[in-house]
């Protein structure tokens, strides 16, 4: 058995739950089966495994330095990467145009899950690479997109996100990066970036001939002044080295790497400071200041760079997922083959009876059932929305499409929070389950740990998820995202009911009334008629919200597991069984930490909106 990842449960979510088979009747999909899709699975599989996970622990120990000239970085990062591109898996979304291979996003999302479980430090550099390009794909022109998107889809170049800054962290409307026009180019509006970015992943390597920045930056108004807020942010193409007529990196541009930053975790991907504009160094074309080319249209950067960032929400969420889920498996296979203890009652009393195995004690199935519902939950909700993004994307009716992307960007804020929370804890029950020996550095579930502490961070925190949520997606439309939500699931309460089984149907019951719960205490919470108050307490009515959605996720995966069960044979019959318990876990354990949430919403509970500076 794989301790990545389980490719039993990776066929059971694509191929019995969301029927991906169903997806080659698109015109788009069209040349591909079940056997290709198997094929680009298992080309995954054996690069993430023989590849990247061998040296997991040795770039985590041997993390990217900086000399003052040159990050060096392990061989074996190149090495897995370059097999990573000549396996055609930068492209493998694309279109037969770009070299694609023209797989529904669902598909390569499951193939990329094999990396991000097997080693997440060195995957994060296609992962970047590949929502760069596909913002570029979307928002810039013919030359850019031959420029950059082309060399960065084979792998030659690769892509970053610039939007942080060291004064301004999260808060992008205090960004002071300052972009000034210079003049037409091949490559469109040309301008001069000045200013610093911070905690840019991937911003600086020897991996590539080149590293293709999206900047955001401010242009400034008509007095020369940067204006306040987010008007005047813009985005920019701000390549490292400029790029000859012939496709070739020329001139080195004024980007500087000014550090590296030193993490817990997540060693693997050198995180940088970059100084734009400096021109201490580098003066391109004989004048101080980046080069950089405007992407789309001025003032329009931050909506384009939201194109990239909500995609790196729902990544981040798979790589949390990921790690958890390679812990649990690991804590699984440590378990089963760990003699320690004897069992409770008269059998164990005899000190000379045979240790029994850790997964004989209840407490220890209490911690693996756990860690088996948030981690496969989370990867069943991740791939859900990857399907939904293929369902949009065929559907020619715009009002049709226009309710699935409201749904999408209803769970982006949860396919993001929800698992960097709770595959964060079962990482948390891998080390316990492991004893002393989970926190040493001679097993892998300490690392696990560290490397996915970070996902509560990345692309905003959990408080900036909440206030998405609760402050703009719940009620955007007069709440129509929310209604959408409220359909499917209660579909799937349809089901439920109608099954005959009287397990679903008290689960069925018991989501019903959390459903109904969230959008009573959702309603209670705008009619309060003032927004800190309303927004005070988001975080915990992510958390609720998220529980409500991973309960009927699992209510979803429980409906097709009893279906399955009565015509499997033995040991597809364990699997099934073992898809109910953690659904039966996840209702009786899970579910009802809800109530308390939700009586604490519908409180409009001011303590933390009241708690002052000098009171702690």
């Amino acid at each position: 058995m794989s301790l990545i990842l389980s490719r039993r449960d990776l066929n059971f979510l694509l191929y019995e739950w969301l029927d991906v088979e169903r997806l080659i009747r698109i015109p788009r999909y069209a040349d591909h089966s079940r056997e290709t899709f198997d094929a680009a699975l298992d080309t995954c599989e054996k690069i993430a495994t023989d590849l990247f996970a061998p040296h997991n622990k040795k770039n985590d120990r041997n993390e990217p330095h900086f000399d003052g000239k040159t990050v060096t970085i392990i061989p074996e990062v190149k090495a897995a990467l370059k097999a990573f591109s000549e396996a055609g898996l930068m492209a493998a979304g694309q279109d037969y145009e770009y070299g694609g291979m023209q797989l529904p996003l669902v598909v390569e999302k499951a193939g990329f899950a094999w990396f991000k479980g097997a080693n997440v430090g060195t995957s994060a550099y296609p992962f970047l690479t590949i929502g760069n390009a596909n913002l570029l794909l979307a928002h810039g022109s013919k030359q850019q997109i031959d420029t950059f998107v082309r060399p960065e889809l084979a792998g030659r170049f690769y892509g970053t996100m610039c939007l942080s800054e060291p004064q301004a962290g999260s808060s992008l409307s205090d960004i002071a990066t300052r972009a000034d026009y210079e003049g037409e180019s091949a490559l469109g509006a040309q301008y001069r970036l000045r200013g610093n970015k911070m905690w840019i992943s991937g911003g600086e390597h020897e991996l590539a001939d080149n590293i293709v920045h999206l900047v955001l930056a401010k242009i400034p108004g008509p007095d020369g002044k940067l204006i306040p807020g987010v008007k005047g942010i813009s985005l920019f193409i701000v390549p490292k080295y400029l790029v000859n007529e012939d496709g070739s990196p020329g001139e080195h541009n004024d980007v500087v790497l000014a550090g590296l930053n030193h993490k817990m975790g997540y060693r693997g991907t050198t995180n940088c400071l970059l100084n734009f504009g400096e021109g201490t160094q580098y003066a391109p074309r004989g004048r101080a200041g980046a080069i950089g080319y405007l992407v789309g249209e001025p003032h329009r950067g931050l909506a384009y760079m939201f194109h990239m960032m909500n995609a790196a929400r729902i990544g981040v969420g798979l790589g949390a997922t990921m790690l958890g889920y390679t812990g649990y498996l690991h804590a699984l296979d440590y378990a089963r083959n760990r003699p320690q203890g004897r069992p409770v009652g008269a059998a164990g009393k005899d000190p000379a009876s045979p240790q029994v195995r850790l997964i004989e004690h209840a407490d220890v199935r209490r911690m693996l059932l756990a860690q088996k519902s948030y981690v496969e939950g989370a990867l069943a909700l991740n791939l859900y929305c990857a399907a939904l993004i293929d369902e949009a994307d065929a559907i020619e009716d715009n009002a049709a499409r226009a309710r699935l992307t409201l749904l999408l960007d209803l769970l982006t804020p949860i396919a993001k929070s929800w698992p960097s929370q709770w595959c964060l804890a079962a990482n948390d029950l891998a080390i316990q389950v492991h004893g002393g020996y989970g926190y040493t550095r001679e097993y892998n579930v300490e690392q696990f740990y560290r490397d996915n502490r970070l996902n509560p961070i990345h692309e905003g925190t959990h408080g900036i998820q909440g206030l998405d949520l609760l402050g703009r997606k719940v009620v955007i439309e007069n709440g129509a995202a929310l209604k959408l939500f409220g359909e499917r699931v209660g579909a799937t309460l349809e089901r439920a009911r109608n099954s005959g089984d009287t397990t679903l149907g008290n689960h069925a019951r018991a989501l019903d009334a959390a459903l109904h719960r969230l959008v009573d205490v959702t309603q209670k919470l705008w009619s309060a008629l003032d927004p800190a108050v309303t927004l005070a307490n988001a975080s915990v009515y992510l958390e609720a919200f998220g529980h409500v959605v991973m309960a009927w996720i699992w209510l979803e995966q429980a409906l097709v597991a009893r279906a399955a069960l009565s015509q499997a044979i033995t040991h597809e019959a364990d699997f099934y069984r073992g898809k109910l318990a953690a659904a039966q876990y996840f209702f009786a354990w899970e579910l009802p930490k809800t109530g308390a949430q939700f009586d604490l919403l519908a409180s409009l509970d001011r303590t933390t909106l009241d708690a002052q500076d000098a009171w702690f």
